[in-house]
């Protein structure tokens, strides 16, 4: 029993130099990932068996992207070759008072141009666990949206899961509503939701009044909850102090039961791809039939953690997130 992951997976370009502005920069550091392949390398990190669903261009782009999910312990057997470009992305790391951005450049990518039944859901999902979808993937296209909305229906069909992050990428939807009439589709087969408070409210208007962020985080859970008819959701809490300074914590209603976890005081070197570690830590977690404080402890671990590493990448291993959940946060060398 494994896990499959579907969405885009991008070249990832960063100034070598942590806090130089994309515009001055001229050396760029290179990586791939993407949000659902970025849940996939923490899953395979974890020991976990993980696919992920993708499609790159036949040349050494796409070959070197092939190569970087392999180094994590992915399974790439079903991804198919094609299309003329890979899609790219600029991140410029924010410091202090100066936010973090990221510049996209992934018109016309491989997997935008996908046609339909080009992915054998049948095959791919036989005998899996997981199906890990994101709400970035069907703004590619209106076929990624299809393909999208198709694969969460094989998988329920066929008694896999199917867990949805509800990403929503301002830049990338013209409108809320049309994110809404596609993420509708998918939480229709959606056994276990992934987001925070600010995204109901920038897709759904679903707007809480709690006095804390994780008030109002607990209050959106129980929302959803009773909106899409899902009884698990996991949901993450952030707290600003500065680009470089968050609190992070998280929420996870599991049947109609709130656990909340610790809050972690961080310091940040690259915020990029920590919602998918959390993802994929509550995954591994639930994979190991953990109960449900140790569940979200463990996530909200792996969402601090994670922050302290560069790049979309989350290499972390179990005993080093386990040791941050039982309060070794000191930064002390260990020798």
């Amino acid at each position: 029993m494994s896990f499959i992951t579907f969405g885009e997976t991008m070249l990832r370009l960063t100034p070598n130099n942590n806090t130089d502005k994309l515009k001055s920069s001229r050396a760029f550091r290179v990586d791939y990932a993407g949000s659902e392949s970025n849940v996939a390398s923490s899953l395979g990190v974890l020991g976990n068996e993980v696919s992920h669903i993708t499609k790159f261009p036949n040349n050494q782009l796409g070959d070197a992207a092939i190569d970087s999910l392999r180094s994590y312990g992915i399974d790439t057997k079903h991804i198919t070759r094609g299309g003329n470009r890979i899609g790219t992305y600029f991140i410029e790391i924010g410091s202090s008072i100066r936010p973090s951005s990221v510049v996209y450049d992934r018109a016309n990518s491989a997997i935008s141009e996908i046609e339909a039944n080009e992915f054998d859901w049948e095959e791919i999902l036989e005998n899996k666990k997981w199906l890990f979808l994101s709400g970035i993937t069907p703004v590619l296209s209106k076929q990624c949206a299809n393909e999208t909305i198709k694969a969460a229906k094989v998988a329920q069909q066929k008694g896999v899961k199917v867990c949805f992050d509800m990403n929503y990428r301002r830049s990338l939807w013209k409108d809320p509503a049309d994110a809404r009439k596609i993420f509708d589709q998918i939480l229709e087969h959606t056994d276990l939701l992934f987001g925070n408070e600010g995204v109901l409210k920038d897709v759904y208007e679903v707007i809480p009044t709690g006095n804390s962020v994780v008030d109002k985080t607990i209050e959106a859970t129980t929302m959803a909850a009773k909106k899409f008819g899902i009884e698990q959701l996991a949901f993450t809490v952030r707290e600003h102090s500065s680009a470089s300074e968050n609190m992070v914590s998280a929420v996870y209603l599991n049947k109609s039961k709130h656990h909340i976890s610790e809050a972690i005081n961080i310091s940040i070197t690259d915020r990029f791809g920590t919602g998918d570690a959390f993802a994929a830590a509550i995954l591994h977690a639930l994979n190991k039939d953990w109960d449900n404080k140790k569940t979200i402890d463990f996530a909200t671990a792996a969402f601090a953690l994670k922050h302290t590493i560069q790049g979309d990448q989350h290499t972390s291993s179990e005993k080093e997130i386990l040791s941050i959940m039982e309060g070794n946060t000191s930064g002390h060398v260990l020798r």
